[in-house]
């Protein structure tokens, strides 16, 4: 029998400005990702995924477990994401664009399951619509797998820990 969530939050129509945000780090396959997962009212309210690269992905220390995502809106009226977390000095970082960093397959993917967070699907059933994506490629099986996994950690008594590793061997 699934556990029913009974003290679900309301929706929220209009994202705030800034969200408290984990850090959440996977394996896709041999590859080093992270998810971002933005927190409203202690609840995953959207998450961003990427590859953990100094080049072409995301630049992060592996202390960073937390932070916010800040919703910014530039003077053509485009839309940006960016990460900001407090370094060990006590000084803030912000990385920009989000969207821009992350491979566009997976960031439609992404918008999808923060479209279902955002309307309160109950989490156990966004799970299980994330696991059940069909999908052609195995890195996007892989992938949707570190995902679950990240979401299942907000489920009431899940301890779950921070790091997850996926097909780690393969």
């Amino acid at each position: 029998m699934e556990t029913q969530i009974t003290d679900w939050p309301e929706v929220t129509e209009v994202r705030p400005r800034v969200l408290e945000c984990d850090v959440v780090r996977f394996q896709n396959n041999k590859e080093k990702w992270v998810a971002f997962v933005g927190i409203l009212d202690g609840y995953p309210y959207e998450i961003f995924t990427g590859v953990l690269d100094d080049d072409d992905g995301i630049a992060l220390p592996k202390t960073v477990v937390s932070g916010y995502i800040i919703k910014n809106i530039d003077e053509k009226g485009q839309k940006r994401y960016d990460f900001q977390f407090v370094n060990r000095r006590g000084y803030k970082t912000t990385i920009e664009g989000l969207s821009e960093r992350f491979n566009k397959e997976y960031w439609n993917y992404a918008k999808l399951i923060s479209g279902m967070l955002r309307y309160r699907m109950p989490l156990q059933h966004a799970i299980k619509v994330v696991s059940s994506l069909q999908t052609d490629s195995d890195n996007i099986n892989s992938w949707k797998d570190g995902v679950a996994r990240a979401l299942k950690r907000y489920l009431p008594g899940n301890n779950e820990p921070v790091e997850t590793t996926d097909n780690a061997d393969e």
